[in-house]
């Protein structure tokens, strides 16, 4: 580097006459910054022109050729020679700047400035005593990701994928160390940052940034120093959330593209501490492998922003926790590969879509290993929960975890008096969600304890079910198999049971319902709707819930087959005429009402499918009459009367408010 200088030197001392035409060959020019390799600079003084072409410049590790700088006004004195309105090529290719610069022999410094269209400033000097220190101002991004075209062009390639926004300001310096080898200090700021990659997978806006680094070179190599704090702004890195608040401390080694994070802390809302490490291919722009440990973390704070968005992202704006966790992820070639968490008092919490009832466990307490390419175990001891009005008991969970499975052992949930039995549950992640297969048994509930939890009249039997064809899918939970009620000396037994997003706010249920020798005597006594004896069947076909309120079905009730005593008392005449829609009891049989408190009958039969929110009445099978009525209640025995329906059209909300009325209130709809 002395003898540049020198050569340069000796070259201002010529007299002015002859520095009409310069040309200047130096074959190296070496500095423990940088070196270049064949310079060669012209000089016209006529034409006031200069340019400078470099074969090679190396920079660290960094190699580039053929670099050109081409000055459109040059001045040569005795103190300098300056360059304005100079254009930089790089290969062949013009960088997007203008550059100027200035030469100062005598004092071995020099001044190095670049402007961009875009309003971006470069201002760099260099001194013996201080090195290189270069001011940047407004520096654009999406500007950055151009000059990097020609530098780096696999970073800049990363870069124009995301289109990145955004300016950065601060400054650079590099310092040479009397001891060999070089310092790197950088101080820099970003203002109103973004990004976004065409498939919205990764995005961020008013990112604000302050950046340190303090670097020094050793054997070819790096050692840094530095630490980042997010001011302000956003980002989505599918599927999680961030916000600004953290900051960032680590150190590492730079070799090459390499850039290694050996000791990396965090400052991060909700988490007691954090610590990382990472290789990050600078080259790629790639994360080559990252471990990340936390531990504290409170589960409050944390789960809405980053559990929710993993486990269910259509329902996490609705889910809640509790509890905290600790534990540690490791991510290689940008794929996660491992994961532990151990959970202390952790609780979950998803509402019903209508913010009551849905799905709660906790306290959690145990520890869940993943491996992407092995299988672990998981223990967990979850001490209780609740599902809509049903409170779970503790229960310990067992299964085994797999890289895009976990497969339960047999768990057995208790349930009031009875248990819920989950038997060879697997399930899976796809591309779309998690799939599986299992079975689920209902050990059989009292159904008066069940009937007191769910606040309905209290009913004597047992609820029970054997559903060997668990089927899970994204959104759906679907049955094989049967659930039975054993109520009313009979049962109800529902098949084809289908759940699409039983979580989410559109939650949606199919099923057929038979029920077989239902005694009407519980069930009116129950539902205080009157006395009639007798039993009956009950068909539901093609039932749909969605909110858990009916929106189709085809529905019928009919007497049982069979000799049993058949009567029914006047109050539950009076009700059934009123649900049948406007039915009547014949004129001249309605006066027997005053004076009879029951009456025989032969049979009964009522029909209800439902369509677009109203209810197409029907009575006994083949029990129309010529002027469109219906037969609801055929009477038999003495004294005996008839109940007929003429309303075939009934709306269903109408319908269920008159049932609500005669059940809580206990009064006898008007007859018409």
């Amino acid at each position: 580097m002395r003898a540049a200088w020198l050569a340069l030197a000796l070259l201002w001392a010529l007299p002015a006459s002859a520095a009409e035409r310069l040309f200047l060959r130096l074959a190296e020019v070496h500095n423990p910054a940088f070196s270049m390799h064949v310079l060669e600079l012209r000089f016209d003084a006529a034409r006031e022109s200069a340019e400078l072409h470099i074969e090679r410049v190396k920079l660290g590790s960094r190699h580039w050729r053929d670099v050109v700088l081409r000055c459109a006004r040059a001045r040569f004195s005795l103190d300098e020679l300056s360059c304005d309105r100079a254009q930089l090529w790089l290969a062949g290719r013009r960088l997007p700047v203008d550059a100027g610069f200035a030469l100062a022999p005598h004092r071995a410094a020099a001044r190095l400035t670049l402007r961009s269209a875009r309003g971006a400033r470069i201002d760099a000097t260099f001194t013996p005593e201080e090195g290189w220190v270069a001011d940047f101002d407004h520096l654009e991004l999406g500007e950055l990701a151009e000059w990097l075209q020609g530098w780096r062009p696999g970073m800049a390639k990363a870069w124009h994928e995301r289109a990145p926004e955004g300016t950065l300001s601060g400054r650079v310096e590099w310092l040479p160390r009397r001891g060999g080898g070089n310092e790197l200090r950088l101080s820099a700021r970003l203002e109103d940052g973004q990004f976004a990659t065409s498939d919205g997978l990764q995005a961020a806006e008013a990112l604000g940034l302050e950046i340190r680094l303090d670097a020094r070179e050793e054997a070819g190599a790096w050692d840094w120093q530095a630490r980042l704090g997010w001011r302000h702004g956003a980002a989505y890195l599918h599927p999680l959330y961030f916000e600004a608040g953290p900051v960032i401390e680590a150190a590492g080694r730079l070799r090459g593209s390499r850039l290694s994070v050996r000791e990396g802390r965090a400052e991060l809302e909700g988490i007691a501490a954090v610590a990382l490490s990472a290789e990050i291919d600078l080259a790629e722009a790639s994360l080559v492998e990252a471990v990340v440990a936390v531990s504290g973390a409170d589960l409050a704070v944390l789960g809405p922003r980053w559990v929710a968005p993993l486990i269910a992202p259509a329902n996490a704006d609705r889910m809640g926790f509790s509890g905290h966790v600790s534990g540690g992820l490791r991510v290689k070639e940008g794929r996660l590969v491992e994961g532990d968490a151990v959970f202390t008092a952790a609780g979950l919490s998803l509402p019903g879509a209508d913010g009551g009832g849905g799905l709660a466990v906790g306290p959690v307490d145990g520890r869940l290993p993943w491996r992407a390419d092995g299988e672990t175990r998981a223990v967990l001891r979850i001490g209780g929960g609740r599902w809509g009005k049903l409170e779970l008991g503790a229960f310990d969970l067992e299964a085994r975890v797999d890289g895009n499975g976990v497969g339960f052992e047999r768990s057995m949930i208790p349930l009031l008096d009875g248990a819920l039995v989950l038997d060879d549950l697997a399930l899976h992640r796809e591309a779309d969600g998690w799939h599986g297969r299992g079975s689920l048994v209902v050990e059989p509930i009292s159904m008066p304890a069940l009937t007191a939890a769910l606040g309905l009249p209290s009913m004597s039997g047992v609820l029970s079910a054997s559903l060997p064809g668990l089927r899970v899918a994204p959104g759906e939970i679907a049955f094989d198999g049967a659930l039975v009620v054993s109520v009313f000396d009979g049962y109800l037994q529902a098949t084809g049971l289908r759940l699409l997003e039983p979580f989410g706010v559109a939650s949606h249920l199919s099923a057929d319902i038979e029920g077989r020798h239902l005694d009407l005597a519980q069930l009116t006594e129950t539902f205080s709707f009157g006395s009639i004896t007798g039993f009956v069947d009950v068909d539901v076909r093609g039932l749909e819930l969605t909110h858990w309120r009916p929106t189709a079905f085809d529905a019928r009730i009919a007497s049982s087959p069979g000799r049993y005593p058949r009567r029914v008392s006047q109050r539950a005449v009076q009700n059934i005429s009123a649900l049948g829609g406007g039915g009547a009891v014949a004129a001249i049989q309605r006066g027997l009402l005053g004076f009879f408190d029951t009456f025989g009958y032969r049979e009964l039969g009522l029909r209800c499918r439902m369509l677009s929110s109203v209810c197409l009445m029907d009575g006994i099978e083949g029990g129309g009459r010529a002027d469109g009525s219906f037969v609801i209640m055929r009477g038999g025995g003495v004294p005996a009367l008839n109940i007929i329906g003429y309303n075939r059209r009934v709306d269903w909300d109408e319908l269920v408010d008159r049932l609500q009325r005669v059940v809580a209130d206990n009064v006898a709809p008007e007859l018409r």
